[in-house]
């Protein structure tokens, strides 16, 4: 394949004011809904919160996903209406799937509350296949040392999830599903993985792919089942995301996202009327859009 045909979109994230702070949104792109499972691509910060200050996400609910938060630097709470509270912190992954419904709240300790922080990362999520859209809510927490780490020609390699580069994550999914960071030294090449779908997030750094020059803060979305490999012409920090292709339609509403409307329809009442559940000790919550 020549180099011409490997790319076929570039989406420069829309940014989105959260309150606290601004995330740039690079999926769902009104071109793109997807890329293998992923139908959400925020990247939050670099963010500074002085003392006094935090992330401040309120109870709101899920179904027919699984979220993934995934930090550079700084540190995230999780609560949810299975009862977990998890600090999340940099190289950790959170993995939630909320299937047929899950309540969460994003906040920080009061300790990082007092003190202030500064905040980077990234929160995906992922759509469940058709046969698990339902399926019983869980959580799963993993630590930084349990994610493979990989030194290859002048790129350091983490296999956040999925297999690549001859190792595999432990975490645990539903469909097959790729999602790498890469650290690589000005000059470098790193081959991508194979999948189905796959793109390349420029977190930070200029890289080179398909010919193109692909700057910080862009999405490269590749051709599907396309061979390629990534140039740093600064030093460049990536994430690679992508996976096998979904069946079926997906869409995308609030929160919520599944192959039905009907469901979508009924989640909305349920959250309106009440009917999720709560995370244990909180009443605040984000109500309904209109």
């Amino acid at each position: 394949m020549d180099d011409s045909a490997i790319i076929d979109l570039l989406i420069e994230p829309a940014s989105k004011n959260l309150g606290e702070f601004t995330v740039r949104r690079a999926l769902p792109d009104k071109r793109r809904q997807r890329v293998g499972p992923f139908v959400f691509f925020d990247h939050m910060g670099p963010a500074e919160f002085p003392p006094g200050s935090g992330v401040n996400v309120r109870s709101h609910p899920h179904i027919g996903l699984a979220t993934i938060t995934y930090l550079f630097e700084g540190e995230i709470l999780h609560r949810d209406s299975l009862g977990y509270v998890q600090p999340i912190r940099p190289g950790e992954i959170n993995w939630m799937t909320a299937g047929r419904g899950i309540v969460h709240s994003e906040k920080v300790t009061p300790e990082i509350f007092a003190s202030g922080q500064r905040l980077h990362g990234l929160q995906t999520w992922v759509a469940l296949p058709l046969e698990h859209e339902e399926t019983a809510p869980r959580f799963e927490h993993y630590s930084a040392d349990t994610i493979p780490a990989v030194s290859l020609d002048g790129a350091e390699i983490r296999v956040v999830i999925g297999s690549a580069y001859g190792h595999s994550s432990p975490v645990q999914t539903a469909s097959e599903t790729i999602y790498i960071e890469g650290r690589i030294g000005a000059g470098a090449t790193l081959d991508l993985p194979l999948a189905d779908e796959l793109a390349v997030y420029v977190i930070d750094g200029e890289i080179g792919l398909g010919g193109e020059t692909i700057s910080a803060g862009v999405l490269a979305v590749l051709v599907n089942g396309a061979t390629a490999a990534i140039s740093a012409k600064t030093q460049a920090h990536v994430m690679i995301c992508g996976g096998a292709t979904l069946e079926g339609k997906r869409t995308v509403w609030w929160n919520f996202v599944s192959s039905s409307r009907e469901r979508l329809e009924q989640a909305k009442r349920d959250w309106r009327d009440g009917k999720f559940g709560s995370v244990p000790g909180e009443t605040d919550f984000i109500p309904l859009p209109e």
